[in-house]
């Protein structure tokens, strides 16, 4: 079942949207060498303690930290650490949420520490995000689930990798509903499966979690021995970017975007649904 949100509930799900981005903008200043990754978890922690919200990663099926820090080869669920210092060169992904009366953010960035990254990395992560936000333009009143699989996929199979070789879209990984719980139906691909059919319709109300996965080689990943930290199995580098988007009468509503998406949906043409909070 999936669960179709009032207006009066976006609306709280865009303030913990909010707390969301307010984790991001925080934990990416602090994201530089020498720091580690349980110092980006304290820096997650604080800024839910300000905003008065709730983590929803910490106790998540046992997750025993308030983000999930994904660095080089980790696809994702990281697990923030003392004794994993962050080094110039290095490539992090930081994934997030919070809840706010009951309702739920997610969105994960990808971010580089220091400088001197190599032209791959840098392309690897801006084709990610840009195939997410080709993910978001076709959620779209009308369109069915495999539409936004689709517009993920098809940016990412036309972008040339460097070096020759096609780019790995994470086959075990992919978006999802979320509302009252952060995982919900319907799971979303970022790539089509045609057995799977075509997926529920699109319609106000309709909130999903859409976060690309993608490597510079392998699509298979494999889970370490903590049962949680997720890397490819070829130990290529990897980047994931993900934002909660709502669909509304008005449009799409980027809710973890602080201009709820309206710069980059402007450049497929459409408007971004207004914000609700302002």
């Amino acid at each position: 079942m999936v669960q179709i949100k009032t207006p009066e509930q976006i609306a709280t799900m865009r303030a913990a949207g909010l707390v969301v981005a307010a984790i991001h903008a925080a934990t990416r200043e602090a994201a530089v060498p020498g720091a580690t990754t349980k110092d980006l978890d304290e820096v997650a922690r604080k800024v839910l303690a300000e905003h008065n919200a709730k983590p929803n990663f910490l106790g998540y099926g046992g997750f025993p930290a308030t983000i999930c820090t994904s660095v080089n080869e980790v696809v994702v669920h990281g697990i923030p650490s003392d004794e994993v210092v962050l080094k110039d060169g290095d490539v992090i992904s930081i994934d997030c949420g919070a809840i706010v009366d009951g309702w739920h953010g997610d969105a994960a960035y990808t971010a580089f520490v220091g400088s001197g990254h190599a032209p791959e990395l840098v392309e690897l992560s801006r084709v990610t995000e840009e195939s997410m936000w080709a993910g978001i333009a076709a959620m779209k009143a009308g369109n069915r689930l495999v539409d936004i699989s689709r517009a993920i996929e098809t940016y990412i199979r036309r972008q040339p990798k460097p070096g020759g070789g096609k780019y790995g879209i994470i086959e075990d990984y992919g978006g999802h509903g979320i509302g009252t719980e952060m995982h919900m139906d319907p799971h979303l691909l970022n790539y089509v499966e045609r057995r799977r059919g075509k997926g529920p319709k699109l319609v106000p109300g309709f909130c999903l979690a859409i976060e690309p996965m993608v490597s510079l080689g392998t699509p298979r990943t494999e889970v370490l021995e903590d049962d949680w930290t997720v890397v490819t199995t070829d130990g290529t580098w990897s980047s994931h970017w993900e934002h909660s988007v709502a669909l509304t009468e008005q449009g799409p509503l980027v809710l973890t975007a602080p201009d709820c998406g309206r710069a980059k949906l402007a450049e497929y043409g459409i408007t971004a649904a207004p914000d609700p909070l302002a």
